[in-house]
């Protein structure tokens, strides 16, 4: 299976450095990723926060599982935007939907 992780911090390194002893992985790919993550897959120039970029990578790239690591672009729906489409809503997808993001992203909120 091929792997998508969004984000560039430490937490996002843990995901992949994991991710990445699976037997049943394929291609790991981080946007953008940074040194460490460099380690475990190939790092991409993508903006997590570009939803239409994200959603075009994984259809080019056969992505099965998008995991998101950055509060962002969960608040702002990335997570509803893969499930309402067509082209994406095969794809597994961790991390919560907008609404439940807002727990994460809104102190006033919560």
């Amino acid at each position: 299976m091929n792997v998508l992780i969004l984000g560039s911090g430490g937490r996002e390194h843990a995901l992949a450095w994991k991710i990445v002893q699976s037997p049943k992985l394929d291609k790991l790919f981080i946007a953008p990723g940074n040194r460490g993550t460099a380690s475990c897959g190939t790092n991409i120039d993508l903006s997590p926060n570009d939803h239409e970029k994200v959603k075009n990578f994984c259809t080019d790239h056969k992505i099965d599982i998008l995991v998101v690591g950055p509060e962002v672009p969960l608040a702002d729906g990335i997570h509803d935007a893969f499930k309402n489409d067509a082209s994406t809503s095969h794809i597994t997808i961790i991390g919560p939907c907008q609404a439940g993001a807002t727990l994460e992203s809104s102190k006033e909120f919560a």
